[in-house]
């Protein structure tokens, strides 16, 4: 009888394991989009949002910059 050596189990990795705590989101859960494709809630535009999690993050960072500027524009 020959038996299989236990393989050990890995915990399943997260749906996007580049996530970095290095630049968090600056989402806020205020999801609503102006005419401009604009959140009004962080001040993203919407393709930003899509891109951020395969984003680097100097990538993110130059979104959370943009995301500023618009909000203190907008102020």
């Amino acid at each position: 009888m020959v038996t299989a050596a236990a393989t050990p189990v890995r915990p399943p990795k997260p749906l996007f394991s580049n996530v970095s705590p290095a630049v968090p989101s600056p989402c806020i859960s205020v999801c609503r989009l102006d005419e401009q494709k604009v959140c009004t809630g962080c001040y993203r535009h919407v393709e930003d949002i899509r891109q951020w999690r395969s984003a680097t993050d100097e990538q993110r960072r130059a979104i959370v910059a943009e995301a500023a500027e618009r909000r203190s524009s907008a102020v």
